[in-house]
């Protein structure tokens, strides 16, 4: 027999870790001595600490191992592995999408030095909408589209005040005449009629940023996004939205906070 510490040594594990294992039944001492407590192992229990250490190497938590050694079949370890496999496949997915982006941020410094917008990716739920959807001589229509919803909505529906507001540019290219513009509104229980659309956005993940100030100036916002969204290697999959946190009707009131997004998608997946 060995006592613990030259197990510890022979074997490279820590008398804690050790302690650790016999404490969560991995690995009984072969025999503990009832007026010391020394714990003393065997050579022939090496086999199975090397399992534990390999085990481990792999991913698994100490109470996953413990299933491991003890309670399962052969069938179920090697299910309990082709999880682990995927989990790892994914791990590796999002730690080279999280490079992509460290990438990016580097590059954009490179050009910009440091960059007026942080872009973020997120996943935005579904939301049920009034929407009016129209062509428009220019953006400057885009406010009483929103007058006639709001109109709309208080006086037939009821509805005084919305979290959600929001404007969808269905256009694929930039227009600033004759552009394919939607109104939307969050409702609850409202109906719609021949003009007025209700439905619900669809959930999809979406590249955002936030514009704090004026309309005249979110250009900017857009011009930082689609250099994101090609180095971190997404695609753009459909219309974008404007969500107005704090917004109105006038141009060049510079208390407004606005949020672009623009839904995307990885190229490899």
């Amino acid at each position: 027999m060995l006592k613990i510490g030259d197990f510890s040594k022979l074997s490279h594990v820590s008398i804690k870790a050790l302690r650790l294992y016999d404490q969560m039944g991995l690995l009984k001492p072969v025999h503990v001595d009832e007026f010391t407590g020394y714990r003393y192992y065997a050579a022939h229990q090496l086999p199975r600490l090397n399992r534990i250490l390999a085990l481990k190497d792999l991913g698994f938590s100490l109470e996953q191992i413990a299933k491991l050694l003890n309670e399962i079949s052969p069938a179920q370890i090697q299910g309990m592995l082709q999880l682990k496999h995927a989990e790892l496949q994914r791990l590796v997915a999002e730690e080279q999408a999280r490079l992509q982006r460290v990438a990016a941020r580097l590059q954009q410094m490179e050009e910009d030095n440091m960059p007026d917008y942080d872009v973020v990716v997120k996943t935005v739920t579904p939301i049920k909408v009034a929407a009016i959807r129209e062509i428009i001589p220019s953006f400057h229509a885009v406010a009483g589209l929103y007058d006639e919803l709001l109109e709309y909505l208080r006086l037939c529906q009821g509805v005084k005040e919305s979290s959600y507001c929001a404007g969808i540019w269905h256009d694929s290219a930039y227009k600033d005449t004759d552009i394919d513009w939607e109104v939307a509104i969050a409702v609850e229980e409202v109906y719609g009629s021949d003009r007025i659309k209700v439905y619900e956005l669809p959930r999809v993940e979406m590249a955002c940023v936030v514009h704090n100030g004026s309309y005249n100036t979110i250009s900017r916002a857009y011009a930082a996004l689609p250099a994101w969204i090609e180095a971190s290697g997404y695609k753009i999959t459909g219309s974008n939205r404007e969500v107005y946190i704090v917004g109105g009707n006038q141009q060049d009131d510079e208390s407004y906070v606005t949020e672009v997004q623009f839904p995307v998608k990885k190229l490899d997946s």
